[in-house]
């Protein structure tokens, strides 16, 4: 069913893909940061993903949309869908309304969810309305991800590991962590001036974790 489901979103949806770079070294040190200073939470870096999706989101609302029956609806709220590995398949829990929840919320209803899902124990409800996706496929070292858009979504967010490379900054070679971000995205709803945006402020914030305090 998935892959009947997956194929013909990839034969009727128009795809285009974008890509960025991440500096993810101050992300990092937040995140170890804030563990060490509360034992009983242990934040991912998927957590600052999903909050740095949805204030992007609430920043760009165009893109915060999907199809139907060749109309865009918009919404106003962040639904974020979280591709989640179970024995039973891929699927997708949602974060609702996580524009309007901090990292440590997230955190635990992600946790919970996901924990659910693999368990095979979600309602409809709570895996099928979402407004955006995000594929994380890091921590299996996968550089980059160019994944298939959840349709009637009109994005979905692939994500890489974090690793050091080389970087040139001001002329001179250095070393920073990365973290490659692509964004696929339905050109029916959203053009590429405004998935642009998008992923731009996606990048700001995920580069200035102060923002997603």
């Amino acid at each position: 069913m998935l892959a009947a489901r997956l194929t013909q979103i990839k034969q009727t949806v128009p795809h285009f893909y974008l890509q960025t770079d991440c500096h993810v070294d101050g992300m990092l040190g937040a995140l170890t940061r804030i563990n060490a200073q509360h034992p009983g939470v242990k934040l991912t870096i998927t957590d600052f993903i999903i909050r740095a999706s949805a204030l992007a989101l609430r920043e760009v609302p165009l893109a915060n949309s999907t199809w139907a029956d060749n109309a865009v609806r918009v919404y106003e709220n962040a639904d974020v869908s979280v591709a989640v590995h179970t024995p039973f398949g891929l699927i997708t829990p949602i974060i609702r309304d996580a524009n309007h929840k901090s990292l440590f919320d997230i955190s635990r209803e992600l946790k919970e969810i996901a924990g659910r899902a693999r368990a095979g124990r979600l309602k409809p409800e709570e895996y099928t309305g979402g407004t955006f996706t995000i594929s994380n496929l890091g921590m299996f070292g996968i550089d980059s991800n160019f994944a298939i858009i959840n349709a009637p979504q009109s994005c979905i967010l692939g994500v890489g590991g974090a690793e050091q490379r080389p970087v040139v900054r001001d002329g001179a070679l250095g070393i920073a962590t990365l973290m490659t971000c692509t964004l696929s995205v339905d050109h029916r709803t959203i053009d590429g001036a405004v998935a642009a945006e998008l992923l731009g402020r996606i990048r700001t914030f995920l580069q200035e974790p102060e923002s997603l305090m």
